[in-house]
């Protein structure tokens, strides 16, 4: 593994992903949002297919881009809006599955 990747791999909150890849943030969005912000990064980073063995700069700036757009998802939104995780997404789901429009609903006369 490449020294890059080794110390990425050693690094646990978001504040340390965010100062080692250089992405500037504010603490408060972060404080918030840290989670969805590491798992909305794990997600890009697998969307991307990005090669292990590739030129460390060049992955550092990968790395970086998908960071900087996943705490810039949450600059602007919020965890429930975005639905990171999948209580979020089966909640979602569960609300569409339970509804009935008013047209569906007739009264019945005797």
């Amino acid at each position: 593994m490449s020294e890059f990747l080794d110390t990425l791999a050693g690094l646990s909150s978001a504040e340390e992903f965010l100062d080692f890849l250089k992405v500037p943030y504010d603490p408060q969005v972060v404080r918030v949002n840290r989670l969805h912000i590491l798992k909305r990064f794990h997600d890009y980073i697998g969307q991307s297919g990005l090669p292990g063995a590739a030129d460390s700069v060049e992955l550092g700036r990968a790395y970086a881009g998908a960071l900087e757009r996943a705490y810039n998802d949450f600059v602007s939104s919020n965890a429930v809006t975005e639905k990171v995780f999948k209580v979020f997404q089966q909640a979602e789901a569960a609300k569409k599955a339970n509804f009935v429009p008013l047209a569906a609903i007739s009264r019945k006369t005797s």
